[in-house]
C-alpha cells in the first residue's frame, strides 16, 4: 500500500544509493533489519539499563529495553493511524520507520549506563565531547558494516538520520571552556549529516540555542522519546521493585517528605496497593497501554514542515499522563540513581573507564606500548587531526559491553588475572 505521508526527500539514503529491485522490502524496513542484525545492536545484551548486566537474569538490560521502546513505538504508530483525524490508509506514519529508529537509539550508549555516558563525557571535552545520540548517529554512519571498497554505515534514509539524530545542536555551541561538560549535542564533524537532513532548508536567522534547535525533531524521533520515556518510567520501578530498591516502606517515607498533589497521592496509594498484593508487573504493563493512547497529533509549522510531513506534526500527551511519567521518574531518581548503593556502583564504572582512558591515551603513539586492539590501533595510526586518536580510543571504549571493559580492566592493571596467552 502506498503512503504518501512520506516523498522521495524522506527516502532520500546516505550516500545516494538505491534499493536493489529484487528487494522485497522498503527502504524503511532494510534500516530496521540492518539495525537489528548489527553487531552494535547486540552488545546491547550486556550493557547497563538501571542495573548492571548479568547480576540477575530478569533485569532489564539495554537490549530489552531497546525491544520494548520499538514495541511501544510500533503500537503508538498504530494507535494514532486507527484514531487520528490527521491520518488516513495511504497517510500515516510508517511503523517501520519508527521500530528502526526505536531500536538503534541506544546503541550508541557505552557500558555502565548513565555514569559511563557522562564520564566519556568529562573525559572527551577536550577532543569534541561525548554523547550517547552522537555516538548513535556515528555508528549508523561511520562505523558499522564495513564494505570491500571501505564505506560503512547503513545507508541511512534521510527520514531515519533525522529520527535517530535526537539532538542537533553542534558540541561548539553548547561547549564552553570553564563550564562542566556539555550534553545533548551532536560532534562537530557530523555537521555534514544535519545538513543531509535539512538539505536545502536554511535555519532560520535569528539567534539558535541548543535548546531550540534541539526541539526540532521530527514525528518518529518525537514518538521513540515517548516510548523511551514510557519504557524506562514504568520498568525502571518495576525492576526496582524486583530488586528491593523500592519497597513498601521506601516509598512511603519518600512521600511524606514530598508535596504531593491530589493526584500524585493517589497514584502513590494505588503503587503502594499493587507492590503489596505483588501485581505491581501486571499493573505496569496495563499502564504502557494508557500512555500509548495518551498521545494525539497536532499540526505545526516551522522551516522543515514544507519540505516533509515528518516535521507538520507534534506528538501531544495527555498532561495527567505526563504527569504520572513524571513522578515515576522523580521515583526512580531518588530511590534508586541517588541511592548509596547504585551510587557506589556508579563510582566503580567511571573509575574503570578513566583508568582505561588514561592508559590508551598514553599509550597510542608509535611509541608507547601497544595495548589497544591492532584494528582499532590501525584506525589511530591513519588519523591526522590532533582529536582523531582520542576519538578512536572513545569509539572503542564506547562500544565494550561492562563484561568487556571490567576484563580489559582487569586484563591491564590486575597483575595475576590472567597469563600473558590470555591477554592475546
Amino acid at each position: 500500500m502506498s503512503n504518501a505521508f512520506y516523498q522521495d526527500f524522506d527516502r532520500q539514503r546516505l550516500p545516494d544509493t538505491k534499493i536493489p529491485e529484487d528487494d522485497c522490502r522498503n527502504a524503511f524496513q532494510i534500516e530496521r533489519d540492518r539495525i537489528t542484525f548489527s553487531s552494535a545492536f547486540r552488545q546491547l545484551q550486556s550493557k547497563t539499563q538501571v542495573f548492571q548486566s548479568g547480576q540477575y537474569d530478569f533485569y532489564r538490560t539495554r537490549l530489552t529495553h531497546s525491544i520494548e521502546v520499538a514495541k511501544i513505538g510500533r503500537a503508538i504508530c498504530e494507535y494514532l493511524r486507527a484514531k487520528s483525524e490527521h491520518l488516513t490508509d495511504n497517510f500515516f506514519i510508517d511503523p517501520d520507520l519508527t521500530e528502526a529508529i526505536c531500536l538503534a537509539h541506544d546503541i550508541g550508549h557505552p557500558p555502565f549506563g548513565h555514569i559511563g555516558e557522562r564520564k566519556l563525557n568529562e573525559l572527551m571535552k577536550p577532543h569534541g565531547g561525548f554523547e550517547g545520540n552522537a555516538q548513535t548517529l556515528r555508528i549508523v554512519t561511520e562505523l558499522i558494516y564495513e564494505r570491500p571498497d571501505g564505506t560503512k554505515g547503513i545507508d541511512p534514509t534521510r527520514a531515519f538520520l533525522d529520527g535517530v539524530m535526537k539532538y542537533k545542536e553542534l558540541w561548539e555551541r553548547t561547549s564552553k571552556d570553564n563550564a562542566p561538560p556539555a550534553h545533548h549535542f551532536i560532534y562537530e564533524e557530523q555537521a555534514k549529516f544535519r545538513d543531509f537532513v535539512f538539505d536545502k532548508a536554511t535555519i532560520p536567522a535569528e539567534p539558535s540555542t541548543a535548546k531550540t534547535l534541539n526541539k526540532l525533531k521530527s514525528i518518529e524521533c518525537q514518538i521513540m522519546d515517548w516510548a523511551d520515556d514510557t519504557a524506562y518510567s514504568l520498568h525502571d520501578i518495576a525492576d526496582a521493585i524486583h530488586a528491593s530498591y523500592i519497597t513498601v516502606g521506601s516509598i512511603t517515607e519518600w512521600a511524606d517528605k514530598q508535596q504531593l498533589n491530589d493526584k500524585n497521592t493517589a497514584l502513590i496509594e494505588t503503587l503502594l496497593d499493587k507492590i503489596k498484593k505483588n501485581t505491581h508487573e501486571h499493573y505496569f504493563s496495563t499502564r504502557i497501554g494508557e500512555f500509548v493512547e495518551s498521545c494525539t497529533l497536532k499540526p505545526r509549522s516551522n522551516f522543515l514542515s514544507e519540505q516533509t510531513n515528518r516535521h507538520a506534526f507534534d506528538l501531544s500527551k495527555k498532561p495527567e499522563i505526563e504527569a504520572e511519567c513524571e513522578l515515576y521518574k522523580k521515583i526512580a531518581r531518588d530511590l534508586i540513581f541517588y541511592s548509596t548503593q547504585f551510587q557506589k556502583i556508579e563510582f566503580k564504572g567511571g573509575y574503570i573507564l578513566e583508568r582505561l582512558f588514561k592508559a590508551f591515551s598514553e599509550n597510542y603513539s608509535k611509541e608507547g606500548l601497544r595495548i589497544l586492539p591492532s584494528a582499532f590501533q590501525k584506525l589511530i595510526d591513519g588519523e591526522e587531526t590532533e582529536s582523531g586518536p582520542y576519538r578512536q580510543i572513545c569509539d572503542y571504549m564506547a562500544s565494550l559491553t561492562d563484561g568487556q571493559a571490567m576484563r580489559t580492566y582487569k586484563n591491564l592493571f590486575e597483575a595475576d588475572f590472567s597469563s600473558i596467552s590470555k591477554l592475546l
